[in-house]
């Protein structure tokens, strides 16, 4: 059977997905009247070409790599978590609760209390989902998108009702003591050379990539890792072995959703030093299109983090300083999981033929 070298699988077949993304958006990009060349230039100027762009895009990117982490264990378990937007919105939650009701002496200390409050909420959330499928044969899919808009109605509640200050009509929190404030690029001591403007990328960015090497380890370097993917591959297997499915199914959405509600350190205590209705920003879905680009490896999320980092920066700036809508960033994003997930076997059979004739047209030169 003719299969593609591993570089072709890992590299290849994703950057032929995303050219063929570009196309179809540069042919968007026409069908609208507008110039694509304009359009990537604007988008690569603003994100890319200046420590102030890189500051954004690496502040999205962060968010990103949370959320694709998060989809990434779950679905080495074999299960589809697409509550990633509720959980990032309960773990927001969490940091609000940690950061305003204990009193931090330092932002360090205070770094980690949010970052295990917004685990714990973000766990808690997809707990019940994973009860339910463990317990009740509920589907995975159907409970989280289920608790998405749970989630949300709950946050909303919590922020009139329960924690927004008193004579204030914003549906926010109060502003998070200055003891818990995050430093920013600019001011950590050496990246201020180059970040030398104020960004919204802060030291979570380093937690993100620490929790992309924490995952790797947890995945491939440990018994539970194994036994999470054996079950993934193979539920029938996994029992005959004598892994418990139930324990699998908790444990492994516990630490989905984690990773998910830790997303909210970023945007939450880094960049807003609030919570606000709309924290998550809909992190939580684009993580689904970050893990299915990164296929489901912890540095392919980190990469795909980045790309879609550049996409959201990038569609912002074409709304700025372009007669594009900075919906096209939306649409951008859709073809770029339509070519990376639903078309993935397209694209990897027309590279196989592609293979396959090149080996045989070799044998018979040969």
């Amino acid at each position: 059977m003719d299969r593609l070298p591993r570089w072709a699988d890992v590299a290849l077949v994703p950057l032929v997905s995303l050219l063929m993304a570009a196309i179809l958006s540069a042919i968007v990009i026409l069908a609208i009247g507008q110039d694509p060349w304009e359009a990537i230039t604007v988008m690569v100027q603003g994100s890319l070409m200046s420590a102030y762009g890189w500051g954004y895009t690496l502040y999205y990117a962060t968010s990103f790599i949370f959320t694709g982490l998060a989809v990434t264990v779950a679905f080495h378990a074999g299960l589809f978590n697409i509550g990633g937007e509720g959980q990032a919105q309960l773990g927001g939650l969490g940091v609000a609760f940690a950061c305003l009701f204990i009193p931090w002496p330092h932002w360090t200390l205070a770094l980690m209390g949010a970052a295990c409050g917004a685990a714990l909420f973000g766990a808690a959330w997809a707990a019940i989902p994973a009860y339910l499928q463990a317990k009740r044969g509920s589907h995975i899919v159907i409970t989280t998108i289920m608790f998405n808009y749970i989630a949300a109605s709950f946050l909303i509640f919590m922020l009139v009702d329960v924690l927004r200050p008193q004579g204030k009509m914003d549906p926010t929190t109060a502003t998070f003591p200055e003891a818990t404030r995050l430093p920013s690029f600019n001011e950590i001591p050496g990246i201020n050379l180059i970040f030398d403007k104020g960004v919204p990328a802060n030291v979570t960015f380093f937690i993100a990539l620490i929790m992309a090497v924490v995952v790797w380890a947890l995945l491939w370097r440990t018994r539970l890792g194994y036994q999470i993917r054996a079950f993934g591959k193979s539920e029938p297997a996994a029992r005959y072995a004598g892994i418990n499915p139930t324990r699998i199914i908790m444990v492994a959405m516990l630490i989905s959703g984690g990773l998910a509600g830790m997303m909210a350190i970023n945007n939450v205590m880094g960049e807003a030093e609030r919570l606000l209705g709309n924290s998550a920003s809909g992190a939580g879905f684009i993580g689904i299109a970050v893990a299915l680009m990164g296929r489901n490896h912890p540095i392919g999320v980190v990469l795909a983090a980045l790309l879609f980092g550049f996409l959201f920066q990038g569609g912002a700036e074409l709304g700025l300083w372009t007669k594009i809508p900075i919906e096209l960033r939306t649409v951008v994003q859709g073809l770029v999981i339509l070519f990376t997930g639903a078309l993935d076997m397209m694209v990897r059979m027309l590279l196989t033929r592609i293979f396959t004739l090149f080996r045989s047209n070799r044998m018979e030169a040969a």
